[in-house]
């Protein structure tokens, strides 16, 4: 193997092999080395820390197939020579081009940093699939990291979202070398929810299948089929309307893996074999006893992976495991305001990597810092509780929603009083049970006009979909719902709401709707969306429904998420839609609301109702769906209350 910068070239094994020499020896074959590149390959940066950085690009690491990830390596160093001693290595395997300013920061605060293009990716070898790769390549580097002569055997990963998928799927094959892992909205369980979600599919990753192939797909680097594809992508929206996706009737047919993922995917509503990559909740017993850092957001596009991944290694690894949750939307930490609301200077994060720098300095040098004394680190769980703003319009226009950080030991929180809320028939929301014999409200669900999307857990979404949090109304800013009306008008939205509140109420934890519904088609969709309804204020005179969180269950995996059972038309059934975790205060004089619906697009695939194979129809129905709120039939949602 060798580092080719431009035309010289320059044998690795001079300064990769640490059996061959001793530590200075190598050192001083290093700095030889490095001199003979030339300037533009091993160009001087500015560091944010107290070291200097030198960069070896691209070196093609071998795969245990024979593939070749190309890698760049920055190593710190000072008055321009390499440090003598091996050091901690901090590994960032992406999809998303591994040149940045990410390698020179860590550098430069003393550790040698690797990033590296993940398989069949800007430039390194190989077919690009969907993380079925990236355990065992995520190995093979590990391990290679660990065998060079600057690495000290101490490894740490890094990355967020696909990036932080790519950490998971490492640490489920469990190298030797990997000694701790930050994993930030990261890809896992895509089997459950954030990919698939309750048999929906999620139409974010029909838009990042398109934006990322095009953008670092083996096939883009031809200049001419770039071209193309960025057409194409620039008019992602219009082929909407016309799923499902068949091979080859699109552009995507000149990115084949793109296209063969993303046509099997939106074809596997099951929790099968398909899914099983990064799967931690079905073998959190293959995960690596290492500490772990979970970083998420409530309105994060993988919070609730995030939280269920949090509880299913506390109990099957000694770690530790930390959690923290932030009002954030995908990779957004060094944030305060998303979507129309701002939750004040304090939800941000105000430097992300100098917060990791402190994880890792603890646990990849044996700094004793802030980590199990002091915040963020004093506890194993860290929330931000949204909510406790005043709801004036700030400086820049958002609505200060507000709120404020707050520790705890465990997630979910040991005090939480589960607490069932219940729909009835005049459209009210409460705790008390519904006691008549009978009660139903119906509604139509025309494919053909699914429910607008309007904020949530969305990431990739950009040019189809909005993060974070926003007014449940239309206008300019939702492409397919430009009128400026709310969705709790539409007549296939069924909303229940509370009183105004005497008093404020702090809902922390995981959600769930408990629905008893029946439908006229042999298959539909059940959504839930829960709304945090304001008053009307000089600012908002017309109120503002916030969306806090939201939910879909497609009603052939009602029993099982590894087994599709159609319906009998008619017959009622019991459902059970997971929504994504929240921390909220409902302030006295806000209402609490429920919108039950029968899509929710595009952040969802819409049903076509007719219980044909999943991305294999060819027709649309309209379905009439029914909600039972009766004394045997109590549908409710069940809200994680948390004393006052």
């Amino acid at each position: 193997m060798e580092i080719r910068p431009g035309s010289a070239s320059v044998p690795v094994e001079v300064f990769m092999s640490r059996s061959a020499l001793k530590p200075r020896l190598v050192v001083a074959c290093l700095a030889l080395a490095l001199q003979a590149l030339p300037a533009p390959f091993l160009a001087a940066q500015d560091s944010r820390g107290p070291l200097g950085t030198t960069i070896i690009r691209d070196v093609m690491v071998p795969m245990r197939d024979g593939v070749g990830l190309a890698t760049d390596i920055y190593l710190p160093t000072r008055n321009g020579a390499p440090l003598e001693d091996p050091l901690p290595t901090i590994l960032m395997r992406t999809p998303y081009n591994k040149e940045g300013p990410t390698g020179e920061y860590y550098a430069s605060h003393g550790y040698a940093m690797v990033l590296q293009d993940t398989r069949g990716r800007f430039k390194s070898e190989g077919v690009w699939s969907m993380l079925n790769d990236d355990g065992r390549d995520g190995y093979d580097t590990v391990e290679w990291i660990g065998r060079q002569p600057w690495s000290n055997g101490k490894i740490g990963m890094i990355g967020t979202s696909y990036v932080g998928g790519t950490q998971h799927a490492t640490a489920l094959e469990r190298p030797e070398n990997l000694t701790t892992v930050i994993p930030v909205d990261a890809m896992s369980n895509l089997g459950y929810w954030s990919l698939r979600n309750g048999g929906a599919f999620e139409l974010r990753f029909w838009n990042w299948i398109h934006t990322a192939g095009s953008s670092g797909g083996r096939q883009s680097r031809d200049p001419g089929v770039r071209a193309m594809l960025a057409d194409f992508v620039a008019n992602r929206r219009a082929y909407l309307p016309h799923l499902p996706l068949r091979r080859g009737t699109t552009p995507l047919k000149h990115m084949p893996e793109y296209e063969e993922w993303l046509v099997e995917a939106m074809k596997h509503g099951a929790n099968d074999e398909f899914w099983a990559q990064n799967s931690i909740l079905d073998h959190a017993d293959r995960y690596k006893d290492i500490p772990v850092y979970l970083v998420g957001g409530w309105y994060d596009s993988w919070a609730i992976n995030t939280t269920h991944n949090f509880t299913a290694l506390t109990e099957t690894i000694e770690g530790p495991v930390y959690l923290i949750m932030g009002p954030w939307i995908h990779g957004r930490q060094g944030s305060g305001a998303h979507g129309q609301v701002s939750f004040g200077p304090e939800a941000a994060i105000p430097d992300p990597q100098a917060w990791r720098l402190e994880w890792y300095d603890h646990w990849l040098k044996g700094m004793e810092n802030s980590v199990g004394r002091a915040d963020p680190f004093a506890t194993p769980v860290r929330i931000f509780v949204m909510g406790t703003g005043d709801e004036q319009k700030d400086e820049h226009g958002y609505k200060n929603h507000g709120g404020y950080w707050r520790n705890e030991n465990e997630w979910p929180l040991a005090r939480t009083r589960y607490t069932n809320f219940y729909v009835h028939g005049d459209g009210t929301l409460s705790t008390q049970p519904p006691s008549v014999s009978q009660a139903a409200t119906s509604y139509e669900f025309d494919p053909r006009d699914p429910v607008p999307t309007i904020g949530g857990n969305i990431s990739s979404g950009g040019g189809i979909m909005l993060q974070g949090a926003w007014d449940q109304t239309g206008g300019e800013h939702v492409w397919n719902w430009q009128t400026p009306v709310p969705l709790s008008a539409r007549n296939d939205v069924v909303v229940f709401q509370t009183a105004p509140l005497e008093q404020d109420i702090e809902v922390t934890g995981e959600l769930r709707v408990r629905l008893w519904a029946s439908s006229s088609a042999l298959d539909t969709d059940f959504t839930a969306k829960l709304v945090d309804v304001h008053p009307a204020s000089p600012d908002y005179p017309g109120g503002f429904d916030m969306n806090i969180a939201d939910g879909i269950l497609r009603a052939r995996f009602r029993n099982s998420r590894e087994r599709e059972e159609l319906m009998e038309p008619g017959e009622v059934y019991q459902f059970e839609i997971w929504m994504y975790p929240t921390s909220n205060v409902f302030k006295r004089g806000h209402r609490i609301r429920i919108d039950i619906s029968s899509s929710n697009y595009p952040r969802f695939d819409v049903n076509p109702n007719t219980g044909e194979p999943l991305n294999d129809h060819r027709r649309m129905v309209t379905a009439v769906n029914t909600i039972y709120h009766d004394r045997d039939h109590p549908s409710h949602i069940i809200l994680p209350v948390i004393p006052r």
